[in-house]
């Protein structure tokens, strides 16, 4: 095996930024492996250089490959000094894109693992988790770095690319998980939304993960791999007649992270762009395209590049709820109420973001009314906001308000009354927390606040009832349990109102230290 050595050393003046169409960018020299031969075992190259702090968001470093290549493999590593409390060190992610080129939006993408791994490869019949197994054709191909944070020193890196040649062996076909599960018809289904396998940076593998759906009571999930569909088709295996598994991506850009959820199975959507750049509207437009929805995650996270700054003028629903409950979550669900105050209607959801021990899959769900198990079901569920969300399968919840004059709207649907006519609202519990509470909620605050121990008992016939529409005696039951729900049954109460007098009202469930434990979307009152 030939070892040749490039040494870069250079400094990365505004000179050298180029405008691309995927956000600023730097393209370095290219690695030549010009002179290989096919016959031999392979060739190294070693590229060493320092970003600066001010270093654009992507680095691309190209690279000629020539004909005869089984395999590309990439291995890279950089300094991390100490620096001083609240001042962000290095972090380096990494990608690559073949000779299609690096366009934004083209065809080149072959795999990103971000910051999870320090070494891939990519071959006709096989690849590392993250990246798209397939030929590696003759062209410029396209390692791309992305200093996430750079300290103030700068940022000391190598990368390492080896080319193997030889015989490059079968693509295997791609498989996706099928869109339809077995179900139980009209009823509400249990999902969690935001998960994460070693196919990303999670730990966990699509096997095990299904295994904990199951375990948890879920009915359907949803791969949201970081910038990355390559690990769509390794999921179809673990799906079946209990679990629907969807396909999507988590668009993780440098200002929010965003689910591209229930795509077409094969959609990769790129993430090189900021929100100052005004290119979201492109994207939104390409997901639903491939028959998902747009979801901004954790909106109001505060971890470097997390929280949403696209605004949500695009968004199909909104992740209020993103993992254990904390105040980021209490911020996100506040915002989202006073939204709804203003007459901006956008549906909640509730997701995990599991990626290993112990995160608990389902932890939060989301609970959505569907026709059927279905990919087209359940995401028109979540579109038109018939759901709510829980920290676990043990929560069960049910809202709907009615009129007196046999007029009945549910969650996410709207009594259309007139504003004179009075209302009344319905809501039952089930599994609520041990000494915790259950409030109205109107655009005018908490309007109505009860212990959960001193609602009245109810059948889960009545619950079903609360839900609306038609909704079966298994309400907010998960995969293989019943309607009753949780410890102590079904309990619920009632409220009333005009409906010229409420916008709307919602439910929510809190322990008694005032951690959430479910709530619902709303149900809209008058016209």
């Amino acid at each position: 095996m030939r070892h040749d050595e490039v040494r870069e050393g250079h400094a990365m003046g505004r000179r050298g930024l180029l405008v691309t169409g995927a956000a600023s960018a730097l393209t370095l020299g290219a690695v030549s492996f010009a002179g290989a031969a096919p016959h031999t075992d392979g060739e190294i190259r070693v590229v060493r250089g320092v970003l600066p702090p001010d270093a654009p968001d992507y680095v691309y470093l190209p690279v000629e490959v020539g004909r005869g290549v089984r395999e590309l493999a990439v291995s890279y590593g950089y300094e991390r000094p100490a620096v001083p409390a609240g001042t962000p060190g290095n972090a380096l992610d990494i990608g690559i894109f073949d000779e299609r080129g690096v366009a934004l939006g083209g065809e080149g993408f072959r795999g990103w693992s971000g910051g999870a791994r320090t070494s891939f490869f990519i071959r006709a019949d096989d690849a590392t988790p993250g990246y798209v197994a397939g030929p590696v054709r003759a062209g410029v191909w396209h390692i791309v770095l992305g200093p996430y944070t750079v300290a103030p020193r700068g940022l000391p890196y190598e990368v390492t690319i080896t080319l193997r040649y030889g015989e490059p062996g079968r693509t295997p076909e791609r498989i996706y998980p099928p869109e339809r599960a077995g179900g139980r018809g009209r009823a509400w289904y249990r999902g969690d939304c935001h998960l994460h396998s070693w196919h990303s940076d999670g730990r966990r593998t699509p096997g095990e993960i299904a295994a904990l759906a199951r375990a948890a009571g879920l009915d359907f999930i949803h791969t949201s791999e970081h910038n990355t569909h390559a690990g769509q088709p390794f999921w179809a295996e673990h799906a079946g007649d209990d679990l629907l598994i969807l396909t999507g991506e988590e668009i993780t850009t440098r200002t929010g992270h965003v689910l591209a959820l229930g795509t077409d199975p094969g959609t990769f959507v790129d993430w090189r762009y900021r929100a100052r750049e005004n290119r979201f509207g492109r994207f939104a437009r390409e997901i639903r395209r491939a028959g998902g929805l747009v979801v901004p995650a954790h909106p109001h996270a505060s971890c470097v590049g997390c929280g949403w700054k696209f605004g949500l003028g695009e968004a199909d629903a909104v992740e209020v709820w993103n993992g254990s409950y904390t105040a980021d979550d209490e911020v996100s669900l506040q915002a989202w109420d006073a939204a709804l105050a203003r007459g901006r209607w956008i549906p909640a959801m509730g997701n995990s973001d599991a990626h290993r021990d112990p995160d608990p899959v389902g932890g939060p769900q989301t609970v959505v009314l569907a026709e059927e198990l279905t990919r087209a079901a359940v995401l028109e569920g979540l579109r038109r906001g018939r759901s709510y969300v829980v920290e676990s399968s043990a929560v069960s919840l049910a809202l709907s308000a009615g009129d007196g004059r046999g007029r009945r709207a549910g969650i996410g649907e709207r009594l259309r009354a007139a504003a004179d006519a009075p209302v009344t609202v319905r809501f039952a519990v089930a599994g609520a927390p041990d000494g915790g509470s259950v409030r109205l909620v109107t655009e005018q605050g908490v309007l109505l606040t009860r212990a959960a121990a001193d609602l009245e008992p109810g059948s889960g016939t009545g619950a079903d009832r609360a839900a609306g529409a038609g909704a079966r005696a298994r309400a907010g039951a998960g995969a293989g349990s019943d309607a009753g729900a949780g410890a102590g049954g079904w309990r619920g109460g009632e409220w009333r109102t005009g409906a010229g007098r409420a916008g709307y009202a919602r439910l929510e469930v809190r322990h008694p230290s005032g951690r959430l434990a479910g709530f619902t979307n709303p149900v809209f009152l008058g016209g």
